[in-house]
């Protein structure tokens, strides 16, 4: 019998959360991202689930892009961080990518090179961010050299990431996006700006093109879940089960170090899955679980391939007993991986993209017309 931890993917529930997305953005073309392995979950897999849907995917990278075509995935693919020597310009040709362009090297790699058919470019701003692109003004000059060269790019759009589109507080929001449409209305430029926070809860970024990306995977970005958040579904469910239950007195400690140390007489399950797995080892005491799709926290610190959870109130649970780690229990109860990340102090991303590759992904659903609920 095999170890019994299991990420469960739900391609239905992708293709609900991407729908949610057009909905909320119905002028505006959602592209799905995808970097990362598709935030943990499988890119070949999600993208074979959502490209009847899509007009493009993005990924970080030309490596994550080479994946997607070599699986027969034929949408537009856009490179978010653009090239990273220009030594990739005839394979972004090749496979018929689109790139942002951050950085004068780029710019002149791109205008020195001859494709086959000219490139799809998302020249990026430097709204606030302060990571990757133009400042303002050094963005009017590079779109303007650009505009000049059709045979080397086309379907130019003003790129920007919001810093903090998540936040309750809308005031730098609202300074990052008042500065890139001001630049846009000058150019006469279409945009892509809009995150997954921007998508669920700041409807005037929208733009010409948006970006969900963590959204579509059933995690809540925002600070203050909205309307709309809360119409998400999780697409992974991490279980796994109980596979041994010690019965210990008051007082005795449990796992490394000791940290936790049963309050009475206990029973304490243990569980299979680890930091080896890619469960945070930063989880404290009373990170929630689900055992047999009742509430049940971890009890002891994480080790690399067991954790340990406190079976005391649950005295029907025993070994082979259901443990969700986040996800949705075959008994109908969800533990959101938002709520997990908060006692891991850490978010859903580093969760769902830690999961490492021991863990067997399992696939369900796929492609279906039915609506978003």
């Amino acid at each position: 019998m095999a170890r019994p931890l299991i990420a469960h993917i739900d391609l239905d529930a992708l293709r609900h959360n991407y729908r949610l997305a057009q909905e909320l953005a119905p002028t505006s073309r959602s592209v799905a991202v995808l970097k990362a392995d598709a935030y943990g979950h499988g890119a070949v897999a999600c993208a074979k689930a959502l490209e009847d849907l899509v007009p493009a995917f993005a990924v970080a990278a030309i490596e994550e892009a080479v994946t997607l075509r070599d699986a027969g995935i034929t949408t537009p693919i856009v490179l978010l961080e653009g090239i990273f020597s220009a030594d990739e310009l005839p394979q972004v040709d090749a496979l018929g990518l689109s790139m942002a362009l951050h950085s004068d090297w780029q710019l002149e790699a791109v205008l020195a090179f001859a494709p086959r058919r000219p490139i799809p470019t998302w020249l990026k701003v430097d709204s606030g961010m302060h990571r990757l692109g133009y400042s303002p003004a050094a963005a009017e000059v590079a779109w303007q050299r650009l505009v000049a060269k059709p045979r080397c790019v086309t379907d130019l759009h003003l790129m920007s990431h919001f810093a903090t589109a998540d936040l309750a507080d809308v005031g730098y929001f609202s300074r990052q996006h008042e500065l890139v449409m001001a630049l846009a209305e000058r150019l006469g430029a279409p945009t892509c700006l809009a995150n997954s926070p921007a998508v669920l809860a700041h409807p005037e970024a929208h733009g010409d093109c948006n970006r969900p990306g963590v959204m579509l995977y059933g995690s809540d970005p925002l600070e203050l879940s909205c309307e709309a958040s809360r119409r998400l579904h999780p697409v992974m469910s991490l279980t796994s089960k109980i596979i041994a239950v010690r019965e210990l007195a008051q007082g005795e400690p449990v796992g490394y170090g000791g940290r936790f140390t049963t309050a009475g007489p206990s029973r304490i399950g243990v569980v299979a899955c680890g930091y080896g797995d890619g469960y945070d080892r930063h989880a404290v005491d009373g990170t929630p679980v689900l055992v047999d799709g009742k509430p049940s926290r971890l009890a002891g610190k994480v080790s690399m391939d067991m954790m340990t959870v406190d079976l005391t109130d649950l005295p029907e649970a025993g070994i082979g007993s259901e443990v969700v780690l986040w996800g949705a229990s075959r008994h109908g109860a969800l533990l959101s991986v938002d709520d997990v990340a908060r006692y891991c102090d850490t978010i859903s991303y580093t969760l769902l993209t830690g999961v490492l590759p021991r863990v067997p992904r399992r696939y369900a659903g796929g492609p279906a017309t039915s609506p978003v609920d």
